[in-house]
This record gives C-alpha cells, sequence and structure tokens, in this order.
C-alpha cells in the first residue's frame, strides 16, 4: 500500500464531539453546545455537574487523542503517507482551526473524515455534514477553498463490528466471574446506546433502516457469532435523555429498565456500551456512576463490558474505510464488506443521500454530497 491509496485526499480528519478540560471550560462548552436552544446558565451550570465530579474534564479529548495516535500508527505500518489530525465540533481544537492551518502550514485542501459515531442520525451523522459545510463556508469566506468527504457509518463494518464481539466476549467472562455460572433466569445482557428523539429516529430510517434497527442488527450479529458463550438473553436499552419531559425520546432508560428486570427476578445485568467507541462522559457517567449506583440500589451484580477505544480491529477498519472511500471518490468498483445488510446505504456509496436523516433541519450540507451519492 502506497501514499497513492487515499488519492485524491491530501489528508485525514478524525471528527468528534469535544469536551471541557478544565472547571473553567464547562459552562463556555456546555454554551456552544446549546447555542440556539435558549437554555439559562443556572440550568447550564447544574448539567455541567456531571464534569465538575471528574474535575471538569471530559475523558473523550484524551481518547480522541489516543486514537488519532493509533490511526497515524496504523497507517505507517500500511505504507501510508498521508497525515491525521483531529478536530472537534465544540471545543478545541475546532475543525475550522484545524483545517485553517493544515492549508496554511501545508498547502492541504482535500480532506476525507472518520466521524467518532458509528450509526446514522441526525446528531451521530448529518450534523457533522452540517459542520462540514459550515466550515468550507466559513474558509471559503477567508479565500481558502477546501473539500470535505468523509467515510460511511460503520456501525455494520467488519472492523468496528469484530472489536464489538471481543468486548462482548471479554465482559462475558468478567461477569461470569462475578456472578458464577450464568443463568438465563438471573442474568440478562443490556446493550446501551444514547437515546435520541423519537424525531430523530424517524428521519434516520427514512433513507436507512434506522438509528434504532442498526443497533439491533448489529446485536443480532453479536449474538450469531456467540453462539452458545452467550446463554443470556440480551436488549437494546438507552441512556443520557435530555431535553423538555413531553418530548418523547427512545426507551427505556437503563435505569428504569433495570428496575424493570430485578422485579422479574433478574439477579445481575452486563451492561455494554454498544453505542459509544471510548469511555467518554455518557459511558463514564451515565453507565459507570449512575447506572451502577442504581445497580447496587437495586441489590443486582453490575459489569460494564469494555468500549472499541482504540482496539486493533476498530483502528484497522477505520483505516480500511477510508481506503474504501478514496477508492470510490476514484471512481473504482469497491467492495462495501458489512456484516448485516441494510439496503443499498449499508454498505453504502460512501456518501449518504442529501435528503439522509434531515428531519426538520434546514441546514445545508456539503454540495457533493448528493452527486457522490448519486455516483
Amino acid at each position: 500500500m502506497n501514499a497513492s491509496s487515499l488519492a485524491p485526499f491530501d489528508a485525514l480528519v478524525l471528527m468528534s464531539f469535544g469536551g471541557p478540560e478544565s472547571e473553567a471550560e464547562v459552562l463556555p462548552f456546555l454554551q456552544n453546545v446549546t447555542r440556539g436552544r435558549g437554555i439559562p446558565d443556572e440550568r447550564l451550570v447544574e448539567v455541567g455537574e456531571h464534569y465538575y465530579m471528574f474535575g471538569g474534564k471530559s475523558p473523550i479529548n484524551d481518547q480522541n487523542r489516543a486514537l488519532l495516535a493509533a490511526m497515524k500508527e496504523e497507517l505507517d505500518a500500511r505504507g501510508i503517507d498521508i497525515p491525521a489530525v483531529w478536530g472537534n465540533r465544540n471545543w478545541a481544537p475546532y475543525l475550522t482551526d484545524v483545517l485553517r492551518d493544515e492549508h496554511a502550514n501545508n498547502g492541504h485542501t482535500r480532506f476525507l473524515a472518520v466521524d467518532t459515531s458509528a450509526y446514522s442520525s441526525y446528531s451521530s451523522c448529518r450534523q457533522y455534514r452540517e459542520d462540514y459545510h459550515m466550515t468550507t463556508e466559513a474558509l471559503a469566506e477567508e479565500g481558502i477553498r477546501i473539500e470535505i468527504d468523509k467515510v460511511r457509518q460503520y456501525f455494520n463494518h467488519p472492523g468496528f463490528a469484530q472489536a464489538e464481539l471481543e468486548c462482548v466476549r471479554e465482559g462475558i467472562a468478567d461477569f461470569t466471574a462475578e456472578v458464577g455460572t450464568l443463568d438465563r433466569s438471573k442474568h440478562r445482557v443490556l446493550f446501551v446506546t444514547h437515546s435520541i428523539p423519537n424525531t430523530m429516529q424517524d428521519a434516520s430510517a427514512v433513507m436507512t433502516r434506522g438509528y434504532q434497527a442498526q443497533h439491533e442488527d448489529l446485536i443480532e450479529w453479536i449474538g450469531g457469532q456467540l453462539g452458545d458463550e452467550l446463554p443470556l438473553a440480551s436488549e437494546l436499552v438507552y441512556c443520557s435523555r435530555s431535553g423538555a419531559p413531553h418530548i418523547p425520546w427512545l426507551e427505556p432508560d437503563v435505569n428504569d429498565r433495570m428496575a424493570e428486570l430485578k422485579e422479574q427476578g433478574v439477579e445481575g445485568v452486563m451492561v455494554v456500551p454498544i453505542g459509544f467507541v471510548s469511555d467518554h462522559m455518557e459511558v463514564k457517567y451515565d453507565l459507570d456512576t449512575e447506572a451502577a449506583e442504581t445497580a447496587q440500589e437495586l441489590g443486582l451484580a453490575y459489569t460494564r463490558a469494555a468500549t472499541v477505544g482504540t482496539r486493533p480491529a476498530f483502528v484497522g477498519g477505520l483505516i480500511d474505510l477510508a481506503l474504501e472511500r478514496a477508492a470510490q471518490v476514484r471512481g473504482e468498483d469497491v467492495e462495501a464488506p458489512a456484516v448485516t445488510s441494510e439496503g443499498p446505504l449499508g454498505p453504502g456509496s460512501g456518501a449518504c443521500s442529501i435528503e439522509c436523516c434531515r428531519g426538520k433541519s434546514d441546514k445545508p450540507v456539503l454540495p457533493q454530497w448528493e452527486a457522490a451519492a448519486a455516483r
């Protein structure tokens, strides 16, 4: 593999949500996240308590630094001579600043992005596409012309799927060590992902099978791979609900479901954070703190499986996805591997339809998405 493998792109971009790194940064960060929603600072300070419990430092930035380093090592191991950089939506390093610097220092103009979210929905995919449009427009106003493309959502890519399978296998071993022999009547596996509003779920299912179904498809594949290794029933539950209480979000919440299972005679649960690629705040607080406390109060044994993090299968899969998208852009016939199939978008053309996950959003995404999706 040589440098031309990722032609016509000049650089890879790891794109993520961002997070504060000190107590002084928590409120400005939350103001960024909620800009335009009219949420008073007093309420944001309350929300910020999750961060203050950890000294104001979100774990997500260090995890992205580690993932970026692992991606660079994988590129080097394959002999692919292309830089990889990291940019965020809501906190430094901001995407626009990073790409401006890349252009000024190295003359780069074509960037291929890898997002730290595997599934299709407005907040986990389309909003990043809006970010790319805003960055290209902001830099164009400065006289800097760049292009950004991205890899497909990778919930069903073999690299991510195999890494998730490893996490579940290790979790089973840890859970068994805690509770002894696994008993279907006493123990349950809860796959957990970030809840989203029902309207966002509906929008995600217009052009794909949708956010919820993508998780369920991967869970079904994992169960098929494990067979008798996993003698327990499993199900998808949610965490991190926010927003006005009258707006319906995907349910059940992991804490509510554990209470129901306790009433049904369940004695222990293994929680698998299948919706998250690393141990950021939704994992460290919502699962390792809040859900663990709920389990303790209920008298449930509780084991939390790992996230994929920087596992070689996951990192290698991200580079495979980049190579796949570069080949598609060059007009080559590409086999897009997947462990599940949800139709033409998964595995897909690499780019989403211009309408994908739109919902009520009227913000533009990059113009080349429509043309790329039609190729």
